[in-house]
């Protein structure tokens, strides 16, 4: 029974995409702690705009958006072949191993440090390694509940829409509810994080709140196009991997329409 199940192409393939998935989102809310030019990264001058009323913006970003697209993508193709409550059962993994992942880090930060290593990197320049350690891995509790709340919410968003729309096109127009589930909860991901995080948490104005949601909905949107063709490619060789017939019924499955 055991050798059967390991040799299931269905759940080899489901295995190693809810790894990638956790390792992702975990990987994600690491560097998510960076905040990088993005107009520096594609060779162009910092903007300066201004949104709502508030000026001197810029597309200064988190390093966890270059990850995030990607937990979308994995979304969908979860969302295509095993349905709505494989998705849910990937994010809640997620959550619990990266709120896990979180307790570790804040234990981390409280064990004491041997006397040597403080300052074990002064000739790079890091003068109190503990001070270091903690501004990397020690980020704000609001954040953390705001970063997590906002993944699940957008998550069972994007399924809800996907669903929706792949109701009314069948197994066709796999760019309309790809393209159209991510743009949605991506809006929903970026206003949800930064209101818990940095309204609730911070007291921002609702204008800058806004403003900033809109600089980052911008570049999700961007990517969530840009992206479009990977699903293809990922759909493509799934339905290779498993053969036409079984990828075929795991589809109809998903919608429902089989035997889950």
């Amino acid at each position: 029974m055991i050798t059967n199940i390991l040799n299931d192409k269905p759940t080899k393939l489901f295995i190693a995409i809810a790894a990638f998935f956790v390792a992702n989102a975990l990987i994600a809310e690491c560097i998510g702690g960076k905040i990088f030019s993005f107009e520096k990264l594609v060779g162009l001058h910092p903007s300066n705009f201004t949104i709502f009323g508030q000026s001197g913006l810029a597309f200064n970003l988190t390093c966890g958006v270059l990850l995030w697209p990607l937990e979308f993508i994995i979304t969908d193709v979860v969302n295509e072949f095993y349905g709505p409550k494989a998705v849910r059962r990937i994010s809640y993994i997620a959550v619990g191993l990266i709120s896990y992942a979180f307790l570790m880090f804040y234990a981390a930060i409280q064990v004491p440090g041997a006397d040597f290593w403080f300052g074990s990197s002064k000739s790079s320049g890091i003068d109190d390694m503990q001070i270091a350690f903690s501004g990397i891995f020690g980020q704000g509790m609001w954040i953390i509940v705001g970063s997590l709340t906002a993944f699940l919410v957008s998550q069972f968003v994007d399924v809800y829409i996907f669903h929706k729309i792949k109701k009314v096109t069948g197994d066709k127009w796999v760019w309309l509810r790809s393209t159209g589930s991510t743009v949605v909860s991506q809006l929903v991901d970026s206003f949800v994080v930064l209101f818990i995080a940095f309204k609730i948490g911070k007291g921002w104005s609702w204008q800058l709140v806004l403003a900033i949601c809109l600089v980052n909905y911008i570049y999700k949107f961007t990517m969530a196009i840009v992206l479009t063709p990977l699903i293809y490619l990922i759909e493509r060789r799934i339905t290779k991997y498993f053969g036409e017939e079984v990828a075929h019924q795991m589809k109809m499955a998903a919608m429902g329409k089989g035997n889950n």
